[in-house]
């Protein structure tokens, strides 16, 4: 049986903006490291997952699950998304593996 899988690609800090809007120093978002995985049993936000993340990438999730495909995306049933942290956002895969 195929199980959405969640893979961190990376995790971004942009300088320039953070620098000119954010009130102090700000680093890459210590709540996920580049290549951790989560394999989804059902679609519910797995433990220690972000929840803002979770709400920003919950939509591609659910299109990858039920068989979404992206022409812009060369990979079936696959979806790059991200969290909505304009300063450091995390950049995630959403795939359909076998279990």
């Amino acid at each position: 049986m195929k199980k959405p899988k969640i893979t961190v690609l990376k995790r971004e800090v942009y300088k320039d903006l953070v620098d000119e809007y954010a009130t102090g120093d700000m680093a890459a978002c210590d709540k996920f490291k580049d290549g951790q995985e989560f394999i989804l049993e059902h679609i519910d936000m797995p433990a220690d997952f972000c929840a803002w993340a979770w709400a920003d990438i919950q939509r591609d999730i659910v299109g990858v699950k039920f068989g979404a495909n992206y022409p812009w995306i060369n990979k079936p049933n696959t979806i790059i998304s991200c969290c909505t942290d304009g300063l450091r956002p995390v950049i995630f895969k959403i795939e359909m593996v076998d279990d």
